[in-house]
């Protein structure tokens, strides 16, 4: 079988690539599961003409975000002659074998999925699911994915208690899911309650405090409010909100000039009350600077994770907010 999963909620995503990695025979799952990162047309080619062996059941899983959001003079933008290629070689794929074609949105990248592309239209023909993320204001949608998610989780939960993790913790997917399994091991079989919450929870203070301290240079008061962060959640955890806090704070600071609080807040889909704060909170603070951090944060999430760091994460982390 052949899907085609894109857009910009990367939980919910992930989680359907999961699903399908579950069904795979773990001893032989470096050979059942392959990844291709939006590979050039001869080697897609062979990917769909792949022949599972004798193990079963294999899944490719191929990002093709660049076949989608590049303009049609990119390296990988195929010709009509390419595209009907393609076609033939997904029509008749190996019935073993399950492809996947991804596109998912990172959160701080400007690309976008082009669905006037043919090479869309081909995709979609092939169980297409579009994976969006639920906005911030759409409280009761937000409020309802809780409670399925406490419900997989075997989590006795009321409706004012969601309502308080959702305002404590916020709208990512990811950090919700994490600090319900976080609640399911601190209450076990007792129903959660709000003081739970406000004791084992982060919250979105908690991290917003910590980004302004960053921004208006108060390395002390930072590296404070880090320390108190790091008690309830990863580093990387931290990394990747704070990714997301300056992603927005750049497009604002970098829009402030030009557009509306109003406009801007149509652009980056948050509330134009709160543009409105940060264009004050971010008054006294160059866009120069606020690029820097980030390239900081990037360079130590990206030394973590390919192991090049010769730090302690969190040391890696808090070396980054110290330059």
């Amino acid at each position: 079988m052949i899907y085609f999963f894109y857009g910009d909620e990367e939980f919910s995503l992930s989680n359907e690539i999961k699903k399908f990695k579950k069904e795979l025979d773990p001893n032989f799952i470096e050979m059942s599961y392959k990844y291709y990162n939006n590979p050039k047309f001869p080697d897609l080619i062979a990917a769909i003409r792949t022949q599972p062996m004798m193990f079963g059941k294999m899944i490719l899983e191929i990002n093709c975000l660049s076949y989608l959001s590049g303009k049609k003079s990119d390296e990988n933008g195929f010709d009509d002659s390419q595209l009907k290629q393609l076609t033939e070689a997904l029509d008749n794929c190996n019935e073993n074998l399950d492809i996947i074609f991804t596109a998912l949105i990172p959160p701080d990248s400007q690309k976008k999925i082009d669905k006037r592309k043919k090479i869309f239209k081909i995709f979609a023909k092939y169980n297409p699911k579009e994976f969006v993320q639920i906005p911030s204001y759409k409280t009761a949608e937000l409020e309802s994915w809780i409670k399925q998610r406490a419900k997989t989780k075997d989590l006795k939960i009321s409706d004012s208690v969601v309502s308080d993790i959702l305002i404590q913790i916020g709208s990512n997917l990811r950090m919700l899911d994490s600090e319900l399994e976080k609640l399911k091991i601190y209450a076990g079989d007792k129903p959660i309650t709000k003081e739970m919450v406000k004791e084992i929870c982060v919250t979105n203070e908690d991290l917003f405090i910590f980004a302004d301290y960053l921004i208006s240079e108060n390395k002390t008061k930072a590296l404070e409010e880090y320390q108190k962060l790091l008690t309830k959640k990863h580093p990387l955890e931290i990394l990747s909100v704070l990714h997301t806090l300056l992603h927005s704070k750049i497009q604002i600071k970098a829009n402030s000039s030009k557009y509306s609080a109003d406009e801007i807040a149509k652009m980056i889909n948050m509330h134009p009350y709160r543009v409105k704060l940060e264009i004050g909170k971010l008054k006294n603070t160059s866009l120069k600077n606020l690029v820097k951090l980030k390239q900081n944060l990037t360079t130590a999430e990206y030394k973590i994770k390919s192991g090049q760091s010769t730090l302690d994460i969190d040391r890696e982390v808090e070396y980054a907010i110290l330059q």
